[in-house]
């Protein structure tokens, strides 16, 4: 187990396979915005006019958390627990009220998506991601890391 959390391989692989999840889910969605618009507009928490505004958003949002984490930028790890723990309630939301309806994770054409009925297997494998994040938090910890904020290469490269 104290491999587990003295090796940086698995540190590196852990944080590069969560940003490609995340880098994957939002070029996935971007493909047809406009069905991910109304995959959110299904769930029925928003008015429909921000259907469109929240999917450009979360898609964004996983294009720049997930290449913020493969880069070990600070605020990228907490920005996708928060994500993720977003999906989640809205997840266990639509199984509350009985809805039979995709998820959207991972845009049009995705198999578990037409399949429908997966709320369940969505909620667990978010779940498996969000240990990951603990994982990650912990090796962080236990081995004195703290990333580097994005902002600060912008202002290093400002001043060359």
């Amino acid at each position: 187990m104290q491999f587990l959390f003295s090796a940086p391989l698995v540190y590196r692989l852990m944080r590069i396979g969560l940003g490609i999840v995340f880098l994957h889910s939002g070029l996935s969605k971007s493909i047809d915005l406009n069905y991910f618009s109304g995959v959110i507009n299904a769930f029925g928490i928003l008015p429909e006019s921000l259907g469109f505004p929240a999917a450009v958003s979360i898609v964004a949002l996983e294009l720049l958390l997930g290449t913020g984490i493969i880069l070990d930028k600070r605020g990228s790890l907490s920005g996708i627990l928060f994500m993720l723990l977003g999906f989640m309630a809205v997840a266990g939301y639509a199984l509350y009220m009985g809805y039979d309806i995709d998820c959207g994770c991972f845009g049009p054409g995705d198999p578990a998506g037409e399949a429908f009925s997966h709320l369940h297997q969505v909620l667990y494998r978010d779940g498996v991601m969000v240990a990951g994040i603990l994982y990650l938090y912990i090796w962080r910890f236990r081995n004195g890391l703290r990333p580097r904020p994005l902002i600060s290469i912008v202002k290093k490269n400002k001043l060359n």
